[in-house]
């Protein structure tokens, strides 16, 4: 397990390398459950008129995390694409992670406290609950 964690075993290279295919396997699936949720939604919605007269703000159960994955195991359209929409603001925030333990193993401590700054910035502004 140690040597997992040494800096010779995991190349700059290697590290970059696996930051990219993290961001590009959650663009992907986003983009599919986005796509899946869409067509679900217009499968059963798809032939509704809007009425762009009345605001109607958002569905209960988009709002938070809870109801989004009851409304997915309920197969929901909407819901399904809101998951999708989360992950996509997801991706980032995991390649913050995964960049705070690359800084580890290069042992780049400076850098390793200002992406942890960043990640807790981050983490705070969508958790704090305060809202304009």
């Amino acid at each position: 397990m140690k040597r997992l964690f040494s800096k010779h075993y995991w190349a700059d290279k290697d590290i970059q390398q696996l930051i990219g295919r993290q961001l590009r396997i959650g663009v992907i699936s986003s983009s599919l459950i986005v796509f899946i949720g869409g067509v679900i939604y217009l499968l059963r919605h798809g032939h509704e008129v809007p009425h762009y007269t009345e605001f109607n703000g958002v569905r209960v159960g988009l709002d938070n995390l809870h109801g989004i994955v009851e409304g997915v195991m309920a197969n929901k359209g909407m819901n399904i694409i809101q998951l999708g929409v989360v992950l996509l603001i997801a991706t980032p925030i995991v390649r913050i992670a995964f960049s705070v333990i690359a800084f580890l193993i290069e042992k780049d401590y400076l850098y390793v406290v200002i992406t942890l700054i960043v990640l807790a910035v981050i983490v705070f502004s969508m958790t704090g609950g305060i809202a304009g």
